[in-house]
Order: C-alpha cells, then structure tokens, then sequence
C-alpha cells in the first residue's frame, strides 16, 4: 500500500511540474507578445510619418512643377510679343531672370528643394514606409502566433491535454521567428 501511495504522489508532482512549466511558458509568451505588440506599434507610427513625409514631399514636387510651368509659359509669352527696342531690353533680362527660376525650381542642390533632389527624398521616404510596413507585418504574424500559443497553453492547464501544450510551444516558436525577422530581416519573406 505504501507503494500505491509513492506513485500517485509522484504522479501529483509531475502533474505539478508540468502545469509549473506551462505557467513560465505561458509568461514568457505573455513577455514576446507584448514586445512585439510594442514594436509593430512603434512601427505603424512609423510607417504613418514616413507615408506623411513621402505625400508632402510629392505635393511640393507638384508644386514646383506647377511654378516652373507657369514660368515657362509667361516666358515664351513675353518672348513672343514684340516691343520697341528699349522695353525689349527690359523684357529679355526678365526672361532670363524667370530661366534661372526655372532651372533653380529642376535642382536645387544646396537646399533639397528642386524637382530632382524632391523626387529622390520622395522615393527614400516611400522605401523606409515599405520597410516598416514589412516591420509591422512580421510582429502582427509574431502576435496572432503568440495570441494563440497562450490561449492553447491555457487550456492545456485546464483540460489536461498535453497535445495542446506541444501546438502551443510551436506557435509559441512560430511567433519568436516572426519577431526575430520583425527586428532583424523584415523584408526577408514576402508577404
């Protein structure tokens, strides 16, 4: 009888050290959840400054755009009128001077504000707001993945079904890969 009474309290202890494992694999899912939560928030906010970045950055572009036009076509206006000798004089320095305008609003180096450096901040701008998307993407799949993993490990405690804790700790695997790109190789799946 004493021999019964041993091994159903091993039983208990290993019962008891499983459900323990369980809980500390339940809290550091818990601890991966809420770091890729905050990552892939801080990415979103990212993504949102770096998209408000790119359309100012375009809407700037258009207006120059608009400007140089306009110059050009006030340009060939005051060209093709024809004037005495002296106002033609006055009218050609101030073609010229609309010329350097408009060359000035094509590049203007010094200051990143031409059509051409404009583009270029454009397209940066777009090219880290898709890399942070990608970001986000990946700590939203580590998310769901870790949502899921606690909630199996949870009712493998309850109901006492060890199946449930092996699918928990691969979605919990699953969801540590997915935070491991999140941070370090965003753009290495393509979805």
């Amino acid at each position: 009888m004493g021999k019964a009474a041993d091994s159903s309290e091993t039983i208990a202890e290993v019962e008891a050290r499983g459900a323990k494992r369980l809980a500390l694999m339940i809290a550091v899912f818990a601890m991966l959840l809420s770091l890729a939560e905050l990552s892939g928030s801080n990415a979103e906010q990212d993504a949102l400054k770096y998209n408000i970045d790119a359309a100012n950055l375009w809407a700037f572009f258009q207006a120059k755009t608009i400007r140089k036009a306009q110059l050009e076509n006030a340009s060939e206006l005051l060209a093709l009128e024809g004037t005495s000798p002296a106002t033609r004089a006055v009218r050609q320095a101030q073609i010229e001077k609309w010329q350097a305008t408009i060359a000035r609003y094509d590049s203007e180096p010094d200051k990143q504000e031409g059509r051409k450096e404009l583009i270029a901040r454009a397209q940066a701008a777009e090219a880290a707001r898709d890399h942070v998307l990608a970001v986000d993407n990946m700590f939203d799949y580590s998310s769901a993945a870790l949502q899921l993993a606690i909630v199996l490990a949870s009712a493998s405690v309850v109901l006492s079904v060890a199946f449930l804790a092996w699918i928990a700790g691969g979605l919990g695997g699953v969801g540590l890969v997915f935070a491991g790109l999140g941070w370090w190789a965003p753009t290495l799946l393509p979805i």
